[in-house]
């Protein structure tokens, strides 16, 4: 373990519960009490705890990213999370059991402690928070005050001291031209077979009672797919969205594989709401001005669905339980279109008007690499080789 040592002080807000919310956090050498990262971001609307969860592992994440080997102590003035992420209270909402789960996945068990301090020991991340939330009132984000370098997504944020002089910023270097990480996590991502609504184009979700099994096409290009996997030998573990139709295909797999299926409910289909079932014609004559914002804004949803950015922070949640589960190891991942097209923009860093860019066929084979410093590279995308008529 490193000798230098880490102090991340984390808050979040909710201005409503839920309601707008925020979270600010930062990194301080633990043995000059420097400022090395700070940052405060909205989140949308959530709880007060989830947004303290959010600073959290913002922290713990800039903290890994500017020295995995220190030990690392995290100042709070949630007691909720303090004894939560101790192991001294039990966790029983969803969305924060899901957060904590993710954090500890961050550093090795026993890296981190977890310290209560009252709201007045904890005035530098409440500031940042609060920022982050007015600005977000006003259609902002919060930018760093001093014209640091930019830091990976998931440590957004200013690298310097309180007097704002910097310092060189930790980035990772692109996958494959920094040192050896070792061996990465590969997540080889499947999309699910034929139903009888893919070949009519319809929106087919997860919103309440569209739940379609494969049709036959879709049984055969699922066989296929676990032929060609079965083939390679290379898959270790197989995790499934909970829809039909996805374990279905992983079934499929999983039987020529030898192995169980692990199902996963965040990589479910986005939830389209009304637009259930219907062709993207037929929507545009019924929710014209609807279906607009939806095609320009990762925030708009289908009435009654879910937004693109609904559905990838749950993605990213869903990703980060597998990457904890299963280092170092190839997993087969049952999911849908939207699912694999978040993973993919994420891996290559693109904006979320990406995903309308990309095509993606039933049953085809998307493959990441996912390594231990956070960078990730593609190494096949939309491949239906498997699936050629003999």
């Amino acid at each position: 373990m490193s000798t230098r040592g880490f102090i991340v002080e984390a808050d979040g807000g909710s201005r409503g519960n839920p309601g707008p919310a925020a979270y600010g956090a930062l990194v301080r050498d633990a043995a000059t009490g420097e400022v090395l990262w700070e940052a405060g971001k909205s989140i949308g609307k959530a709880t007060n705890n989830v947004a303290e969860y959010e600073g959290v592992l913002a922290g713990l994440r800039a903290a890994f990213a500017l020295d995995p080997a220190a030990p690392v102590e995290v100042r709070a003035d949630s007691k909720l999370v303090v004894e939560q992420m101790s192991g001294r209270w039990k966790i029983k909402h969803p969305d924060m059991r899901d957060l904590a789960e993710e954090a500890r996945a961050v550093y090795p068990p026993g890296q981190v402690k977890y310290t209560w301090v009252p709201r007045e020991k904890n005035k530098h991340a409440d500031r940042l928070a609060n920022e982050a939330m007015d600005l977000a009132a006003k259609g902002l984000e919060w930018t760093p005050k001093t014209p640091a370098a930019a830091v990976p997504e998931d440590a957004a944020g200013i690298v310097g001291d309180a007097e704002g002089e910097t310092a060189a910023p930790a980035v990772p270097p692109p996958a494959g031209w920094g040192p050896d990480l070792g061996t990465p996590t590969t997540l080889v991502l499947l999309r699910h077979g034929e139903t009888a609504l893919t070949p009519q184009k319809r929106f087919s979700g997860s919103g309440e009672g569209h739940d379609p099994d494969l049709s036959e096409r879709g049984r055969w290009q699922a066989e296929r797919a676990a032929d060609l996997l079965a083939a390679r030998g290379t898959i270790q573990a197989v995790v499934t969205s909970p829809l039909a139709r996805c374990r279905q295909t992983a079934e499929a797999a999983a039987r020529r594989l030898g192995l169980q299926v692990r199902v996963e409910e965040g990589f479910r289909e986005t939830d389209f709401g009304a637009w259930e079932g219907l062709t993207f014609g037929e929507v545009r004559e019924r929710w014209p001005d609807e279906l607009s914002a939806w095609l320009v804004s990762p925030d708009a949803a289908p009435p009654g669905g879910e937004s693109f950015t609904e559905v990838a922070r749950r993605v990213v949640l869903a990703r980060e339980k597998v990457l904890a589960r299963y280092p170092a190891k190839t997993v087969l991942v049952v999911t849908h279109v939207t699912p694999i097209k978040t993973l993919v923009r994420l891996a290559l860093d693109a904006p979320a008007q990406s995903m309308f860019r990309m095509e993606l066929s039933a049953a085809a084979i998307t493959a990441i690499n996912w390594w231990a410093d956070g960078n990730a590279s593609l190494r096949v995308f939309n491949d239906t080789s498997h699936l050629r008529e003999q």
